[in-house]
């Protein structure tokens, strides 16, 4: 996204913000902005000139807002509507810096509403272990990942395998994001992780061990990790037995390797580097 656009989506979600924190009911409302923000989404990507015009920086701010709410006004909720006259308002880029936008928007809603009830640090922590169990289901992460089927197909699928066992908001995000694919479900589902962490002011360390970590080894980790790296940490583990022992740590593109399975590997580098002498 260009500069202009994320100038853009940041002084929507401004208004986002204060829409959502000043309502009477604010979950109910960032749930309802949320989902409809995505639906405005999947209408605009079946509409090719809506989007362009939407995004027509040749046309004024009023007849941006006028096209809009020409289109969505009345299949929209008015928290909603206040926020698509935001949109208009702004100058984005391009079509696909105003699409991702309006995803941002969108999550960003649904996360506030997350954040109202009380369940952001749940809702980080559902969508890594989403992402961890599609790592580790090959077959349904194909499934999820095949550009033949559809948007619809995939969320069905999907919507099986978790309703009942997330909150409303994983779910939500989950579905949206398989429903709109950047990169692959497991890294996608990640990344919003990340978003959430971000959110709460948290940088992520995805930790895999050998043995599941418990609440006072992840707290102690954490105080550990922000020491080092001056920056609270959001924790994101995973259990991998073959790993033998110890655990590996990784931040951005930072890997700390105190596994037993890497260091008898490092082990017998070093002993093959000595005989080659």
């Amino acid at each position: 996204m260009k500069a202009a656009s994320r100038e853009a989506q940041n002084n929507v979600a401004e208004k986002l913000d204060e829409l959502i924190r000043t309502s009477g009911d604010k979950v109910a409302v960032a749930a309802q902005v949320g989902t409809e923000l995505f639906l405005v989404v999947d209408q605009l990507d079946l509409d090719r000139s809506l989007r362009v015009a939407v995004a027509n920086n040749a046309l004024d701010a009023e007849q941006r807002e006028g096209i809009l709410l020409a289109v969505f006004g009345d299949k929209v909720a008015e928290p909603t509507g206040k926020v698509l006259r935001a949109v208009a308002q702004q100058a984005w880029s391009s079509t696909r810096d105003l699409r991702a936008g309006l995803v941002g928007l969108g999550r960003r809603a649904l996360l506030l509403g997350a954040e109202e009830q009380g369940q952001l640090e749940q809702v980080e922590g559902e969508l890594f272990q989403l992402s961890v169990l599609l790592e580790n289901e090959k077959e349904l992460s194909q499934l999820l990942s095949d550009r033949t089927a559809g948007a619809q197909q995939k969320r069905g699928l999907l919507a099986n395998v978790i309703y009942g066992k997330v909150t409303m908001f994983t779910e939500a995000l989950a579905l949206q994001v398989i429903g709109r694919p950047e990169r692959n479900p497991i890294d996608d589902l990640a990344a919003v992780a990340a978003q959430v962490a971000d959110m709460r002011g948290k940088a992520v360390a995805r930790v895999t061990s050998a043995e599941a970590l418990d609440a006072s080894q992840r707290e102690a980790l954490a105080g550990k990790l922000k020491d080092l790296y001056g920056q609270e940490m959001a924790i994101h583990s995973e259990v991998d037995p073959s790993l033998l022992g110890g655990m590996i740590i990784r931040v951005g593109d930072e890997e700390i390797d105190g596994s037993t399975r890497g260091k008898l590997t490092r082990l017998r580098a070093d002993l093959a580097a000595q005989m080659a002498y």
